[in-house]
């Protein structure tokens, strides 16, 4: 089943995605030659119009390959001829296709669970939050100048900044007054659960989204912190916190996926849907932020080199720019070489 739901997942992630390519080459009127998913050999494929549409025997990538895109190409309908807003558009539109998908993915999530707040339940005697004046009651909106919107949130920066100071801005509603608050924290290392902590209970309690507004909010929500996640764990390895051989691709998000599932499973059905879903989510919003980084061969890549153009006023030569592309690829598929043999490691 595990198998399944990694194929199914990562089928969906990697569609929505080149979906996205498709769909803005054809409103732009870029000839499309083939609309795949998946790699190797075709299974199963046919023509309609210009496009061939396949499905290829390894389950993981896909492409929209386009007319023009890679080399010259005099035809009007060829990528290269389009304005180079219409090009930004088409390569653009796979990472937020990833981010829509995330999004429509969270509201699903929300509507069936609902969703957290960061109210305080209590505090813990000699924690910071307490000598603080952190009260149960109080709702935290920010921790060190970022909003924060579920315990969650907290969780993720605490996790990813340990040991760091920690100015949290919270309000508190009093006789229907409500007074903003800010307290400086300095986390205390809890030898027995290993973590920093300041001593701040958080409440449980799930809520309902009440209107359509609050399941769109909160769906976002759920966008933003899977994109922060990201972003912290960047920072992390920036500060020698997690490693390359902390890493995972394909190997490594099958077995996460596998561990995912037997959690899940003794509580029923829907808690592994649920689960595979908020998964989902995360991998998703995870694929449209690695995708726009400024890396060569990735779309961010080739948006720097668009940009470029818009600010020339010309295009950059064809020919270097496929060279950076080409060298991107090859560092790409070493990290990818090597973040296979990484998870292997880890399975034996």
């Amino acid at each position: 089943m595990s198998l399944i739901a990694a194929v199914l997942i990562f089928g969906l992630i990697i569609l929505i995605h080149e979906f996205g390519h498709f769909l803005l080459a054809k409103l732009n009127g870029i000839g499309v030659l083939e609309f795949s998913l998946g790699m190797g050999p075709r299974l199963v494929s046919f023509r309609k119009g210009e496009t061939r549409y396949s499905i290829k025997a390894l389950p993981f990538g896909g492409s929209c390959m386009m007319l023009g895109e890679d080399e010259e190409e005099m035809a009007p309908n060829a990528f290269g001829n389009k304005s180079v807003w219409a090009r930004i558009s088409v390569v653009a539109a796979g990472p937020v296709f990833n981010f829509l998908l995330a999004w429509v993915l969270s509201m699903v999530l929300v509507g069936v669970t609902g969703y957290s707040k960061t109210l305080v339940a209590g505090v813990e005697e000699g924690y910071p939050a307490m000598e603080a004046g952190i009260q149960a009651g109080d709702m935290v909106t920010k921790i060190n100048g970022r909003a924060v919107h579920a315990y969650r949130d907290i969780n993720l920066y605490t996790l990813t900044h340990p040991g760091e100071s920690l100015e949290l801005t919270y309000e508190r509603t009093e006789d229907g007054e409500k007074t903003v608050y800010r307290s400086v924290l300095e986390p205390v290392w809890d030898s027995e659960r290993g973590m920093y902590r300041i001593g701040v209970l958080f409440d449980g309690t799930y809520y309902p989204a009440d209107s359509p507004f609050t399941l769109m909010a909160q769906g976002l929500y759920e966008v933003e912190f899977c994109i922060r996640y990201v972003f912290d764990t960047f920072y992390m390895m920036f500060k020698g916190l997690v490693t390359v051989d902390d890493l995972s691709g394909p190997v490594g998000i099958v077995s996460g996926i596998n561990a995912t599932v037997e959690e899940a499973a003794p509580y029923g059905l829907m808690t592994v849907v649920l689960s595979l879903i908020s998964l989902s989510i995360l991998l998703s919003a995870n694929l449209g932020v690695m995708n726009l980084l400024p890396i060569p061969a990735l779309d961010g890549g080739r948006l720097v080199f668009l940009l470029l153009e818009v600010v020339r006023g010309k295009p950059i030569d064809r020919e270097k720019e496929g060279m950076v592309h080409l060298a991107g690829m090859m560092l790409l598929m070493a990290l990818m070489i090597f973040v296979l043999f990484n998870d292997l490691r880890k399975l034996f």
